[in-house]
């Protein structure tokens, strides 16, 4: 087993607990109500920000020429295609990317990304990439797990946002970041990497139900 699923397969109680989480469970079913969506949607603006953020630190401390070039096409991805599809997903509910901007992130989105942030500034390359994976991989895996849910539901957004984690352009950047972190591990110690896997898939678990319950700031 390569180290990517070994993780993966560490994680699994947490995964479980996010694939049955009912955000998840009534988005693919078309249950969510819209403002729940609206609410994670300008939610995530902050997200996607510290990620091109983080991918950036990231290529700075790749081990080779040939990681820093795949990392760079990773944040190349979130700056122009990802950001565009969200920007798009914005329109249709009625916002801009201004309106994104100017949210307050609540406290569960500050800590995941000041937690991918830091990873990447003071750990190693090898940690910092298992950090990231959780993410990209378990939104495919959700739209795996959820797409026979996803094909009777009636919403179509959350229909063309699901299909999104479908496509092989996606599983393509998942297998990417997987093949990273299979080859960056080799250099470093299991329980290192198994340390923010397991972290950034918790925070993955946080995010969901911060945003189902609409979470705020409680002063």
């Amino acid at each position: 087993m390569d180290i990517s699923n070994q993780l993966r397969k560490d994680a699994e109680s947490i995964w479980k607990k996010i694939f049955e989480h009912p955000f998840v469970v009534e988005l693919y079913e078309g249950d969510l109500p819209l403002e729940k969506f609206k609410f994670y949607i300008l939610q995530d603006y902050y997200y996607l920000i510290a990620a091109m953020r983080n991918f950036s630190i990231i290529a700075s401390k790749a081990p080779s020429v040939e990681a820093m070039r795949e990392i760079i096409d990773i944040l190349n991805l979130e700056a122009t295609s990802e950001f565009e599809g969200y920007e798009e997903l914005l329109e249709r509910l009625g916002y801009t990317l201004t309106d994104a901007a100017e949210i307050d992130p609540i406290p569960t989105s500050v800590s995941y990304s000041s937690f991918l942030l830091s990873t990447s500034s003071v750990k190693s390359y090898a940690e910092a990439m298992a950090a990231v994976l959780p993410c990209f991989w378990s939104y495919a895996e959700l739209a795996d797990h959820h797409k026979d849910r996803l094909i009777t539901n009636k919403i179509q957004l959350y229909k063309d946002w699901g299909n999104v984690y479908l496509t092989d352009a996606y599983l393509s950047l998942v297998k990417k970041i997987q093949n990273l972190v299979n080859k960056a591990g080799e250099e470093c110690p299991y329980g290192k990497l198994k340390s923010v896997f397991m972290a950034a898939s918790r925070y993955e678990f946080l995010f969901w139900d911060a945003v189902y319950h609409k979470q705020e700031w409680p002063i």
